[in-house]
């Protein structure tokens, strides 16, 4: 969705239209799901941040004032407070899981499937341990694949801070992941 068409519908949706608060809704639920569920790792917590990430939005849109900066940054903004919110409310422990209860299935590529489950939590333990910063810098840039201009405009920051933030979060990233046991080679063929 370009800028103007996006200005038009936050007009819009800020007079109470609710057919341009739904659009862009549905131009930005997805970036703003997969930002959260990065962040906290499950599927269900991640909805409901979402759906409270836009009632927010929705219950404040009237007084939205837009600083130049697309929509995207300020729901970002408050995905990010609702992340933080929920991490305050919740202790950070894993889950706990019976495995007496657990069903397996068994399959010819099982080994692999697992491999790639196990290689993604670890990456996603790592990224969790980073600073918020370079956590977002890391979901926008590799998950949400955002250019560095938009990247910069989004986090309020120049593309050189950005730059610098990237290389701090990278080199941190492996060094945890190293820690951990994975060879950052081996590491990335895991992934793919």
């Amino acid at each position: 969705m370009n800028r103007v068409e996006e200005k038009r519908l936050i007009q819009a949706a800020s007079k109470g239209d609710s057919q341009a608060f739904a659009a862009l809704y549905r131009a930005n639920v997805q970036a703003i799901y997969r930002y959260i569920y990065y962040r906290v790792s499950d599927a269900h917590v991640a909805e409901d941040l979402t759906a409270d990430v836009f009632t927010k939005a929705l219950k404040a849109i009237r007084t939205y004032k837009d600083s130049g900066k697309p929509l995207i940054a300020w729901l970002y903004r408050i995905a990010h407070a609702r992340v933080v919110d929920h991490y305050r409310k919740t202790e950070r422990r894993p889950d706990q899981v019976d495995i007496e209860k657990l069903s397996v299935s068994e399959s010819a590529d099982m080994d692999n499937r697992l491999l790639r489950q196990q290689t993604a939590k670890a990456l996603r333990l790592a990224i969790s341990q980073l600073t918020a910063d370079q956590q977002q810098v890391i979901i926008l840039r590799f998950i949400e694949d955002k250019r560095l201009e938009e990247v910069a405009q989004l986090m309020g920051k120049n593309v050189n801070a950005i730059k610098a933030l990237q290389h701090r979060a990278l080199r941190s990233l492996a060094s945890r992941l190293e820690r951990a046991g994975f060879k950052i080679d081996e590491f990335i063929a895991g992934l793919l």
